[in-house]
Parts: structure tokens; sequence; C-alpha cells
């Protein structure tokens, strides 16, 4: 099984973002863009898992739940990896939230101690809209930065809960399953 820890964006959220983006998929059709039902932040890539390791993941993600309270998630603004001249992904912004950094520290902990290795980046949460698998055109590049950055989309929602999610590979894309919707503390 392939499996990531995941932020999933409401319903309605995940709409907001795909009619506030429109004109950012037209700047670029040539880019792999994330289909509205796939928006989500990855808290950690767990890679592939056999099934016989998923009570233990499943009990690391509830514990490291239980120790956090739900958390306001604010989104905006639409930069890219490395950056808009050698654009690899496209995203829209989370703002940095000391609550959801502490939440990611304890995730990478708890999976250290399951013996998933540490990622040593800087925590930099955001939420994947396109991949670039062919790099683009100069001038495409330039128009995608521009409609960026007159996208002016905000939003803000409450995280319930950390997701174990299943990702199964196809030639249609991937497809996302929840496994466990781990509860973060009411209040």
């Amino acid at each position: 099984m392939r499996l990531f820890l995941a932020i999933n964006l409401p319903t309605e959220v995940r709409r907001e973002v795909h009619a506030a983006t429109t004109s950012l998929r037209e700047s670029a059709p040539d880019a792999a863009w994330v289909v509205e039902e796939r928006l989500h932040l990855t808290l950690k890539f767990l890679g592939k898992q056999p099934a016989d390791r998923l009570p233990a993941i499943e009990a690391a993600v509830a514990c490291v739940a239980g120790q956090h309270r739900e958390l306001l998630m604010t989104l905006g603004g639409i930069s890219a990896f490395p950056n808009f001249r050698r654009a690899r992904v496209v995203w829209l912004g989370v703002m940095q939230e000391s609550r959801l950094e502490l939440l990611h520290h304890d995730v990478e902990v708890a999976f250290d101690e399951l013996g998933f290795e540490l990622d040593g980046r800087p925590f930099r949460p955001h939420v994947t809209l396109a991949r670039v698998q062919t790099p683009l055109h100069e001038a495409r590049l330039k128009e995608m930065r521009r409609v960026a950055k007159q996208t002016d989309y905000r939003s803000e929602f409450i995280v319930r809960s950390i997701d174990l999610m299943q990702s199964d590979l196809s030639t249609a894309g991937p497809a996302y399953t929840t496994l466990v919707a781990a509860a973060l503390r009411s209040g």
C-alpha cells in the first residue's frame, strides 16, 4: 500500500480553490493540475508499506492527533518550487502557524520511532496545485507567474483530523482513499 498523512481540505474549500485558480490552469494547460477532489496538504509521505504495518501506523496517527487541538488553517498566495522561472510544482500557500508546525514535528517524531526516515527539510506547508513535468516555455512561465500574482484567494478552515491516505496509481492519475481520519481534540 502506498500511504501518506494529510490534512484534507473541506469540500467547499476545495471547490473555492478550484474556482479561484481557473485562470491559472488556463495559463499553463500542459502542467499536470491536481483535480479538485485531491487537493490536500501532505504532512508526511510514508511510501509503500506492507499491510501488516497498518495497525502500528494507525496507532501512531491516533496518538499524535490525540495530543493536538483542532487548529485554524489559513490558505492564500500562489507560488512555485523552486520558483516560477523553473517551476516544478505550483502551490497554494498555507500560513505558517506554530500549532501546525508543532503537529508536523510530532508526526515526524512519532514516525521516526516507527523507523520512518526523518524529513530533514524545513516544513513548508502548501497545497500542491500542479506539477510541471516537462519544462514550460519561458513566455508560458511568465504568464503563469502574472496570473498567480493576480489570483487573490484567501480562506480559513478548522483542521479537525489527520488523515491516513492510501494512494493507488493508475494511468488516469492517483486515486486517494482515506483509511483513517484521526480526530484532533475539539476546543
